[in-house]
């Protein structure tokens, strides 16, 4: 939806990018706020969360050694100190939005899948999901950046309605509320679906994959261009920057040729930390 053109770099030809100090501290946010629920609830503290973060740090450069890339050259150790400072701050904010002492998620990073009668399969990880003891599921998403402006707000409800329609389609319930935690600006934006919106989604997630499908087959990727390409780490190969795409690396299927069945779709994590790039046909 963002660019046809960067879906094909990321889930066909694969090409590497660099971590970005946004998207890894969105990370590191997560994991501490997803953490912070193994305790008592009377523990879950701003002082307790935010003690977390030099650890689950710790923990996710153990695992990605490829993240020190980011502070290379900072010998003193500031730029890795006032970033950790920024990803504390994001923390502290979220008590100012939620009551941890109140919650008692029913699942934390939750993945989920499942498949549409026309044979497509829907996967995502789902960041916190609460159950009333009433039986109503709200789905909680954490973002550490900026609310959008209310005219873009629909574009990033997109997303908590894909999950929707996947926790529909599994379990037969319509989430009562979905919740997106902006810890960037301190805003809560919240909607209430009900079938008609899963049904638009799907219907809207078919033809998107259609068009996935026809690209794949035609070799046809088209970038789109937007303000965010001033972001994207593969210019130097985008025709919109004077680039030569790489060799396209599937076969181009004749016209008329039968396409092969349905495949499988993953939302692409756009929130700052945790991209997800979804597997191709």
């Amino acid at each position: 939806m963002q660019c046809p053109l960067l879906y094909r770099f990321r889930v066909i030809d694969k090409l590497p990018e660099k971590p970005s100090e946004a998207a890894t501290r969105g990370t590191l946010v997560h994991t501490v706020l997803e953490r912070l629920f193994d305790s008592p609830a009377a523990e879950r503290t701003a002082g307790r969360a935010t003690a977390l973060v030099p650890g689950q740090w710790d923990r996710l450069l153990e695992s990605k050694p490829e993240l020190a890339e980011l502070f290379a050259g900072d010998t003193g150790g500031e730029r890795l100190a006032r970033w950790l400072s920024e990803a504390e701050s994001l923390v502290e904010r979220w008590f100012s939005l939620e009551d941890p002492t109140r919650l008692e998620p029913a699942e934390r990073e939750l993945f989920v899948e499942t498949e549409l009668e026309s044979g497509l399969r829907l996967r995502g990880v789902i960041d916190r999901i609460d159950v009333a003891p009433t039986g109503e599921v709200r789905i909680v998403d954490y973002k550490t950046g900026k609310a959008p402006r209310p005219e873009y707000a629909e574009g990033a409800l997109f997303q908590m309605k894909f999950y929707a329609l996947v926790i529909w389609r599994l379990k037969g319930v319509v989430p009562r509320r979905l919740q997106l935690v902006y810890l960037g600006s301190g805003d809560v934006l919240t909607y209430d679906p009900v079938v008609a919106d899963l049904e638009r989604v799907e219907r809207k997630l078919l033809a998107l994959w259609d068009a996935i499908r026809l690209a794949t087959e035609t070799g046809e990727w088209r970038p789109r261009p937007t303000k965010l390409c001033g972001w994207c780490d593969h210019q130097s190969v985008c025709p919109e920057f004077g680039g030569t795409p790489p060799v396209y690396p599937l076969s181009v299927r004749p016209p008329g040729a039968e396409p092969e069945g349905q495949g499988r779709m993953d939302p692409v994590r756009t929130e700052a930390g945790r991209p997800v790039a979804p597997e191709g046909p």
